[in-house]
This record gives structure tokens, C-alpha cells and sequence, in this order.
């Protein structure tokens, strides 16, 4: 499970080929969500409520990013590394 970006304690990482909606994991501590790529949606999981409002503005920041990660994810390609929340 590569890991794409870390700020703040959270920890941002893809599967090779994981399952459809495109969504990258996110976990702080003992706490993990995964969380969709285009819409922010919630997938599964769950976090803390400043974690979940610093990941919802990384992944507007990088929506783009991740959608290329995911789909070089999908082709079991390295996804890269992603800047940190700026």
C-alpha cells in the first residue's frame, strides 16, 4: 500500500487495483476512513472531525493528483508522492 502524502499525523496511501469508487485511504492513530476521490464522499471508516476537515481540504487541493494516482494504482504502477496540505 504505497503511501502518497503524510501532514499532521495522517497517513494518505492507495491499494494496488482496490475496488471502484476511485477513494484513497486515510488514517490518524487508531482512526481510518476511506474517502472518495471526486466528491470527498465517505467510503468506510471514519475520523476524528479536524482530521476529516484537514484531508476534505488536501483532497480539493490535489483532486487531480489523485485521480492520475488511482489510475497508475489501478495499472499496479507506482502512484507517486503528492504534496502535503499546503
Amino acid at each position: 500500500m504505497p503511501e502518497l502524502c503524510a501532514f499532521y499525523g495522517i497517513r494518505i496511501t492507495l491499494y494496488f487495483g482496490d475496488h471502484a469508487p476511485a477513494h484513497f485511504h486515510a488514517q490518524y492513530g487508531d482512526w481510518k476512513a476511506s474517502i472518495q476521490i471526486d466528491n470527498g464522499e465517505l467510503v468506510a471508516g471514519k475520523l476524528p472531525r479536524r482530521a476529516s476537515r484537514l484531508v476534505e481540504e488536501w483532497r480539493a487541493q490535489h483532486a487531480d493528483e489523485l485521480a492520475a494516482a488511482w489510475n497508475r494504482a489501478q495499472r499496479n504502477e507506482m502512484p507517486g508522492k503528492i504534496d502535503p496540505l499546503a
